[in-house]
């Protein structure tokens, strides 16, 4: 599977964004999804995961009641809703899969071209 973050962009403290993580080449229904990010000079980071069927999430204590990740395998589609931004949400947002079980910072299968999410304050 091929995996494709968009919708990045720059924005003020405060504001919300929507990204999508668009999978080609198999059928997202198989696979954990998540979302990591990695800003300049630092690891990279888990932010949220969601099991196959949408049914669990999980989200890093950071983003807790801000973001919002969901899922529709019709359209093979992962999303992050994303509210309540600041500064320091800018990174380079990812989406990563796995096979049996949800992505972590360090244990995916898959990981796709990031999308770089700015906050300004």
């Amino acid at each position: 599977v091929q995996l494709q973050a968009y919708g990045g962009g720059l924005l003020q403290a405060g504001g919300s964004l929507r990204l999508s993580c668009l999978a080609s080449g198999r059928t997202l229904s198989s696979y954990g999804m998540g979302w990591l990010r990695q800003a300049p000079g630092k690891e990279r980071e888990f932010v949220a995961a969601i099991n196959w069927s949408g049914s669990n999430t999980v989200y890093a204590d950071s983003v807790k009641g801000r973001f919002t990740i969901s899922r529709d395998n019709a359209k093979n589609t992962v999303y992050l809703q994303m509210s309540s931004l600041k500064p320091e949400d800018t990174a380079v947002y990812f989406c990563a899969a796995r096979s049996g079980g949800l992505p972590t910072a360090t244990v995916f299968d898959k990981w796709g071209q990031g999308t770089q999410v700015t906050v300004s304050s």
